[in-house]
C-alpha cells in the first residue's frame, strides 16, 4: 500500500489534560466506512522508552493495508512535551485508556514495543475488555531483566531520511545519525537540550520499574504474540517466562537481532505481526 491509498490524521491531542501527538491512519475502505473493516477493531501501536513513532514507523506502514491504525506519543517522547512527573507505567496505562476514549475505540489490537510492551501487558491484564489482541515486543516484567548498559548503546529508532545537513554549531552536541538521541532533537518540542532530564527520568523508571508477578499474566485473555529478540536486552530465558504464563501465548525469537530489533528486522517483524493478526 502507497501513501496515496491510505489517510493519516495528525496532530496534538489533550489526553488526561497534557498534550500529546496522536497519528490516526486509516486505509481507504475503513475511510468509507466498507462493511467488513467497520467491523474491524483498528491497531494501536505503543512505541517503547526513548523512542517516537518513528521506531515503529515500519510496522504502522505495514498495518495500514489492511488495519486503522492508531497511535501516540507519551509525555518526554517524540514531539509530546516533557512534563514535571516522574515517569510510570501505571500513568502508561491511564494514558492509553484516555487516548481510545477520545477516539471512540472500546477495543483495539494492541502492539507494544519495549516500555510499550509493558503497559501493552499492563493494560491486557487489567483491562481485557479494551485489549482484541496483544503483541508484546521485548517486554520484562521486573528491572533486574533489563540490561540498561545494553539498551544505553541499541539504536530502535530507523535512521530519518537523507536531508540537507545544518552548519555545524559548536553549542550542539554531536549525535551518531539515526540515533534515538538524534531523534530527539529533530522532534522534541523541549529542544534538545533537555534531552538529559528525559533520559535522567527513564534510566529512574528501568530501575524501578516494572513489578510484574509472571503469575498474574493468567489475567491475560487476549490472544497474544510474545516477541524478542535472541541479543535483546530483556534476557531470552525471561521472554519464555512470559509467553508460558499467557495462556495459549504463540512466541517468536528473532535471531540475529538486539533490543533494537524493530529497526534491525522491521519487514520479518511485520509479516511476523500480520501473520499472528490475519483472521482476528
Amino acid at each position: 500500500m502507497t501513501s496515496a491509498d491510505r489517510r493519516t490524521t495528525s496532530g496534538h491531542l489533550t489526553i488526561n489534560g497534557r498534550e500529546m501527538y496522536a497519528e490516526d491512519t486509516r486505509p481507504h475502505d475503513v475511510e468509507g466506512e466498507d462493511a467488513g473493516s467497520a467491523e474491524r477493531a483498528p491497531m494501536l501501536l505503543l512505541h517503547g522508552g526513548f523512542c517516537s513513532l518513528e521506531s515503529l514507523r515500519p510496522q504502522a506502514d505495514a498495518l495500514a493495508a489492511e488495519h486503522r491504525v492508531l497511535a501516540f506519543e507519551r509525555p518526554g517522547h517524540g514531539r509530546s512535551a516533557d512534563v514535571p512527573e516522574a515517569f510510570d507505567y501505571d500513568r502508561g496505562v491511564d494514558d492509553v485508556l484516555a487516548y481510545l476514549d477520545a477516539m471512540g475505540v472500546d477495543q483495539a489490537h494492541v502492539v507494544g514495543y519495549s516500555d510499550g510492551a509493558i503497559i501493552g501487558l499492563l493494560l491486557a491484564m487489567r483491562h481485557p475488555q479494551r485489549v482484541h489482541s496483544l503483541v508484546a515486543i521485548s517486554a520484562n516484567l521486573d528491572p533486574s531483566a533489563f540490561d540498561m548498559d545494553d539498551e544505553a548503546g541499541s539504536s530502535p529508532e530507523p535512521e530519518p531520511e537523507s536531508q540537507p545537513e545544518p552548519e555545524p554549531q559548536q553549542e550542539q552536541p554531536t549525535v551518531e545519525p539515526g540515533s534515538e538521541r538524534d531523534w530527539y532533537q529533530r522532534l522534541s518540542p523541549d529542544g534538545p537540550e533537555h534531552v538529559d532530564v528525559v533520559l535522567d527520568k527513564l534510566m529512574e523508571l528501568w530501575r524501578t520499574e516494572p513489578h510484574i508477578a509472571a503469575a498474574d499474566l493468567g489475567a491475560v485473555t487476549a490472544p497474544t504474540l510474545v516477541m524478542a529478540a535472541d541479543r535483546d536486552a530483556v534476557p531470552v530465558e525471561h521472554t519464555l517466562l512470559i509467553a508460558k504464563s499467557i495462556p495459549g501465548a504463540q512466541l517468536c525469537i528473532v535471531p540475529g537481532a538486539t533490543h533494537a530489533l524493530v529497526a534491525e528486522r522491521p519487514e520479518l517483524i511485520s509479516t511476523v505481526i500480520g501473520d499472528f493478526l490475519h483472521g482476528r
